[in-house]
């Protein structure tokens, strides 16, 4: 049996397609959202501003597919869906976390730069 040492910087290793999913801009948001319980598919895209029903569709479609996500449905009228973190997910969420922390934190100075260099240019 053959050991795999993942490695994200190899353009063959899987790891660069589950930072492509974790890097993206929506599953951030939507594993902060979650963060806080089980949401619905309304609810989620209500607190994800600007983001379409078909990328909500497949940004959560992926994240169930990697196991970040659980999509539970209830057998009622009308039925019922709602999306939650696994734990996997919650593993993920407190990174994130602190990745939005950090770009709230220096967003100043990065609008600063993105100025000077505007002017620079």
């Amino acid at each position: 049996m053959t050991s795999f040492l993942p490695d994200p910087y190899d353009r063959d290793c899987p790891t660069r397609q589950l930072l492509d999913r974790i890097g993206d801009q929506w599953t951030v948001l939507i594993v902060g959202t979650l963060g806080g319980g089980p949401l619905r598919f309304t609810e989620i895209g209500r607190r994800v501003q600007g983001i379409s029903q078909k990328m909500l569709t497949q940004t959560l479609r992926a994240l169930v597919r990697d196991g970040i996500l659980e999509r539970r449905m209830y057998a009622e009228i009308p039925p019922r869906v709602e999306y939650e973190l696994t734990d996997l997910g919650r593993d993920l969420a407190e990174p994130l976390s602190m990745l939005a922390e950090w770009a709230k934190a220096h967003m100043g100075r990065v609008q600063e730069a993105r100025e000077s260099y505007d002017r620079a240019s």
